[in-house]
């Protein structure tokens, strides 16, 4: 889950789970702002990328998400950026952040970039060709499902 709200002054976000919310600056550069609990789990702790044991879910030492517990969203990564320092924002969900950590295509700068230039419903096109291409053999690391809910909002601010 990702919420973004801005007024003249500030930018808001909260980030929960495995969802992103990158930040362009006035200089161009790109933050990831990013909820790492779940990859921070021992492998062990997970079977699969949608298969995940229900011992380290919305638990202390694992990770939180709202799906399972709307109440969870008070453990949410949040914070307060000025405005004046934010050019723009890119919200993903895991869906489309699979084009950066499954598919490895580029790093969160080439992902904004890609949104900029080609539109969010083109990189959703994007991974949903990467996850076709590999639908029989899975080869990227802890994807048991081919495709996985992909959402990409963009907003110039």
């Amino acid at each position: 889950m990702v919420v973004a709200r801005w007024s003249a002054e500030t930018v808001e976000y909260l980030v929960l789970s495995d969802s992103a919310l990158l930040v362009e600056s006035g200089d161009g550069s790109v933050t990831a702002l990013l909820d790492d609990r779940l990859s921070r789990l021992p492998r062990s702790s997970l079977a699969t990328d949608a298969l995940v044991d229900s011992t380290v879910r919305n638990k202390e030492g694992g990770f939180f998400t709202a799906a399972a517990d709307p109440s969870v969203a008070a453990r949410a990564v949040t914070g307060v950026l000025p405005r004046s320092s934010v050019r723009a924002l890119a919200a993903l969900t895991d869906g489309a952040t699979r084009w950066v950590e499954k598919f490895r295509e580029g790093d969160w700068a080439d992902c904004f970039r890609a949104v900029r230039k080609e539109g969010a419903g083109a990189l959703v096109a994007r991974v949903r060709e990467l996850e076709r291409g590999d639908a029989e053999e899975r080869v990227f690391l802890r994807r048991s499902k081919t495709h996985d809910d992909a959402t990409v909002v963009h907003v110039e601010l």
